[in-house]
């Protein structure tokens, strides 16, 4: 929160996204102070996309966040906004993926735009034109709300012309800015303007001989000795990349984008670039970037990440937004034992925000709340689940549970008012606790014998359960007795008494209240597990 603000200003609630809303409202203020012609134009949200390769966790997270930006925006000032999902498919082909079919064919087209480049799976007119079908069908599966934008499309219209025109006029003071920042040899060749060779249709990366700004042209020379005059304009080049981002930026006059840690130099370099133009660097957010388990830098090219496809598997999809709205200026681990927890913790805010919403639609604590971005402002009455997703997993670890209806067997039991019909989430965590449980916790499974002071304590629990008369739903008065039992038998510090019960009926590390587990599992049940937990031999 800014420490200046004065006492007449409205109190933001606590989300970082309502600070990058301010930040995106005074932007537009001075924007529209600056240009009164473009007072009532929307605020325009940009996110980029490098269509060489399929859309990942990354660009979930992007277009997520910078939605939920959007959304903050709304609410603090009722105006306007448009969301651009900017795909730079006019940027040339580097390298051929690995994950593609027809890999011999692709190397044939090296330096092309990618828009010019056949589609591997021969699908569609390009293998630009393939991987923007699948980025706008991946945003359209999470319900985002943008426009798609394609760079070759507004490179060839006409869209950028006025703006490149302006790029040779201000080419030396750009280059003044560039080429501090490059090595020796790349600063001989370095131009912020690519010409496509007229006959080999390829991105050149090659020295202006001469700079025409009245023309609109470039000339240049290839390789092999021949020298062209290119118009800038119509498509008949772009730019490189820092160049081309400041351009977009001035172009199309975008008051917002964020980017990761490992691009702040790109978007100084960038913004520098957008005042030389004339214009002014949009407001923005700096994200920090994903680690895998390791602590490592997660890479598309290592593979040491998680996929999109994989964490839907495991967890539903607005778990992957808890995950994702979760202090973005913080680096996360982003593996798969990060996702029970983060859908506990969705959970836990789809109830806080349900009862906030019950009394008061327009509080800043339910506009703090992730469940109010996640959900667009209105969580519906559905949302949300009676059974933890960790608690599931447990349920799931003691009784074997392959299938669903193992697992709704105790469920109904425990509470026999709630079904895969009332209750959607549940049944879908229902579905995802099995794959995690078969996939993850089981095969990780190791149980340990108990010390003298936890194997009396675990007899002693057997015993009182054994003699339990109360609700056996009732999850707070089992969690008390369980806790009363570890306290009389002076476990220091009292941790250690639910870590044995995990460890030794459980197998795992880490388990759910222990006393909610027994409502769920049944108290007979729960006796039965203590008794073959004591007869148990110790694992090898």
């Amino acid at each position: 929160m800014s420490e200046n603000r004065t006492s007449s200003e409205p109190v933001l609630p606590r989300a970082w996204p309502f600070e990058e809303a301010r930040k995106l409202a005074e932007h537009v203020t001075a924007r529209a102070a600056s240009k009164p012609d473009m007072a009532a134009a929307p605020a325009l949200l940009e996110t980029g996309y490098g269509p060489s390769g399929l859309p990942h966790i990354g660009t979930f997270g992007e277009v997520a966040r910078t939605s939920w930006v959007r959304q903050a925006y709304t609410a603090l000032t009722g105006r306007p906004t448009r969301l651009l999902a900017f795909s730079d498919d006019m940027d040339a082909l580097r390298k051929v993926p690995d994950n593609v079919p027809n890999r011999e064919m692709l190397e044939k087209y090296i330096g092309q735009p990618l828009s010019r480049v056949p589609d591997p799976f021969g699908t569609h007119e390009s293998f630009a034109a393939h991987n923007n079908a699948r980025l706008c069908s991946f945003l359209d599966s999470f319900g985002f709300d943008y426009e798609f934008a394609s760079s070759t499309l507004y490179y060839t219209s006409g869209r950028f012309d006025a703006a490149l025109k302006r790029v040779l006029e201000v080419h030396d003071e750009i280059l003044a800015v560039i080429l501090p920042t490059l090595g020796p040899d790349r600063r001989a060749t370095y131009s912020p303007v690519l010409p496509l060779h007229p006959r080999t249709g390829e991105v050149m990366q090659v020295k202006m001989d001469a700079i025409d700004a009245a023309a609109g042209t470039v000339r240049w020379t290839d390789a092999d000795g021949e020298t062209f005059e290119t118009p800038v304009t119509g498509g008949h080049a772009k730019m490189q990349w820092k160049a081309d981002w400041a351009m977009r930026w001035y172009a199309l006059g975008v008051d917002y984008e964020m980017s990761g840690k490992d691009l702040i130099d790109s978007v100084r370099l960038s913004g520098r670039i957008c005042s030389i133009l004339g214009g002014t660097p949009p407001a923005g957010l700096t994200y920090e970037l994903f680690l895998d388990e390791n602590g490592q830098k997660i890479s598309k090219s290592k593979g040491n990440g998680l996929s999109v496809e994989e964490w839907l598997r495991y967890a539903p999809p607005e778990s992957l937004g808890q995950f994702m709205f979760n202090q973005p200026q913080r680096a996360k681990r982003l593996f798969f034992d990060v996702i029970p927890k983060t859908a506990d913790d969705y959970l836990a805010h789809v109830e806080k925000a349900k009862a906030l919403q019950g009394e008061n639609s327009e509080s800043a604590d339910l506009k703090a709340n992730p469940a109010w971005f996640i959900h667009k402002g209105l969580i519906p009455a559905d949302a949300g689940s009676p059974v933890p997703f960790g608690m599931l997993l447990n349920l799931a670890s003691v009784a074997n549970a392959e299938t669903p209806e193992v697992l709704w067997g105790f469920i109904r039991r425990y509470d026999a008012s709630v079904s895969p019909e009332s209750h959607p989430m549940l049944a879908c965590l229902v579905r995802h606790a099995i794959a995690y449980y078969v996939d993850f916790v089981r095969p990780a499974k190791t149980f340990r014998a108990p010390t003298d002071q936890e194997r009396a304590a675990l007899v002693d629990l057997a015993e009182t359960l054994r003699g339990y008369t109360g609700e056996a739903s009732d999850a707070a008065t089992l969690q008390n007795l369980v806790f009363e039992i570890g306290k009389r038998h002076a476990f220091e510090p009292l941790r250690n008494w639910f870590g044995c019960l995990y460890e030794v009926l459980l197998g795992q590390k880490e388990g759910p209240r222990f006393g909610g587990f027994v409502a769920l599992y049944g108290v007979t049940e729960t006796v039965a597990l203590i008794e073959a937990a004591l007869l148990r031999e110790p694992q090898a």
